[in-house]
């Protein structure tokens, strides 16, 4: 149902459900991690009006569990990207992990997932130093046309890559002449 992804790291999709609701990831390594990667693997949706809340759990000095809320995921926002590496100094939260007995080493922390009711997941508040990072996308209305710039249709480019294909397949040395 979800996957958990850290750059430089295999993709991890197969996560530990410890409750019928509530599912965690292990992370080795944890200190050298700076952003991690939650999604849905679109084989399972959430049941209607339901969603995921996201934590980051790692372990204190006395080796117990500090859960921190990053943020959720839904149907209709299926993955998102949180920064965890200022986390570790932080406070805990309330969470809904607390009363599992989850097994975990010292150097490994947690991703966990609990679903829950969309209302409730509108009333959490997560952890500020956890933003969720977001790529922005641009529109044509926000492209301003410059004199000293040139711009080429992209239907332009699709079709000289195509062009360049057919002949590639006639020819595999057509551009050397």
């Amino acid at each position: 149902m979800f996957g958990c992804l850290v750059a430089g790291r295999l993709v991890q999709t197969a996560a530990q459900q410890v409750a019928e609701d509530k599912f965690v990831f292990d992370l080795p390594d944890y200190e050298s991690i700076n952003h991690v990667v939650v999604f849905m693997l679109g084989t399972i949706p959430f049941p209607e009006g339901m969603g995921g809340s996201v934590y980051f759990s790692y372990p204190d000095s006395n080796g117990m569990p500090v859960w921190q809320l990053l943020g959720f995921v839904t149907n209709g926002k299926p993955s998102a990207i949180f920064k965890i590496s200022g986390l570790k100094s932080g406070e805990g939260s309330q969470h809904p992990f607390g009363a599992m007995n989850i097994v975990r080493t010292p150097s490994v922390a947690q991703i966990g997932i609990s679903v829950e009711l969309l209302d409730s997941l509108a009333q959490q508040t997560p952890v500020g130093s956890a933003a969720v990072s977001s790529v922005d996308s641009f529109t044509q209305a926000q492209m301003t046309p410059s004199p000293s710039e040139m711009f080429i249709a992209s239907k332009c480019v699709v079709a000289w890559y195509e062009n360049f294909q057919r002949r590639l397949a006639q020819n595999p040395l057509f551009w050397k002449t």
